[in-house]
């Protein structure tokens, strides 16, 4: 049986001489698994580099969707991008987001207002003018919360409120545990869903408010995310953007 899919890349790992594994989400069947044949010629199997972090591909795989890996017998591109690998601005960006993704959508199925919104927002920074791009990935985490169901409840703020990040909440009285923000910090929650792709360019952030947003965003994932880890190319994205 074989099928074929448009996939976003999330993440693509060498396994033995000639293969690779790579992760795929699609807008069929949310996130699979696949092995390619990677091709050292004009013949004999599939270019990896169709597979960089981020990606817009369509593929032909045999097997079944339930199959734990399945094999890509031919791949393109579906939208060529055409500054994600060259800017290094985007590049971090890039390789952080396919990070971010590989882990925050490990068990995520078939969602198609999920997998329209990948689309758009790569495509978006592709387009982007370099100068406009410093806050993409915050407005990129923040509007993702909607379509994994972690959004959180903003409506009960008034100034002066904790955000009580375990459940998702403002409050008035500090919460019992460790996983809040006082209400400074809480203020700027608010203020920071605002922002989207086209005016996120108008907030003007420093180094270290911006670091500070993300380091919040990455905490606020993981205490809701079981599992989900460390990220390597955290540290890189905070000292790119400057």
């Amino acid at each position: 049986m074989t099928d074929k899919t448009a996939g976003v890349v999330l993440h693509c790992l060498k396994y033995g001489e000639s293969s690779h594994i790579v992760n795929i989400y699609t807008e069929a069947s949310g996130r699979l698994s696949y092995i390619i044949k990677v091709s050292r010629g004009r013949r004999g199997g599939v270019r990896s580099s169709l597979f960089h972090p981020l990606s817009i591909v369509e593929v032909d795989a045999e097997g079944r969707n339930t199959a734990q890996l399945r094999r890509i017998t031919e791949a393109r591109l579906l939208h060529p991008l055409h500054t994600l690998s060259t800017d290094p601005y985007k590049l971090a960006i890039t390789l952080f987001l396919g990070e971010f993704l590989h882990h925050a959508l490990r068990e995520e199925g078939t969602n198609r207002p999920l997998f329209t919104y990948l689309m758009h927002s790569i495509r978006w920074l592709d387009g982007c003018a370099t100068e406009r791009v410093s806050n993409f990935h915050l407005v990129f985490l923040m509007r993702l919360l909607r379509f994994l169901g972690l959004y959180p409840n903003l409506e009960a703020y008034r100034p002066g409120c904790y955000f009580d990040m375990l459940n998702a909440e403002f409050v008035f009285r500090q919460p019992l545990h460790s996983n809040f923000l006082r209400p400074d910090e809480a203020a700027s929650v608010r203020v920071m869903m605002r922002m989207n792709y086209e005016n996120m360019h108008l907030f003007a952030l420093n180094r270290l408010q911006r670091v500070r947003c993300l380091e919040v965003l990455n905490e606020y994932y993981r205490l809701h995310l079981p599992g989900f880890p460390q990220l390597r190319s955290l540290e890189v994205l905070k000292e790119i953007f400057v």
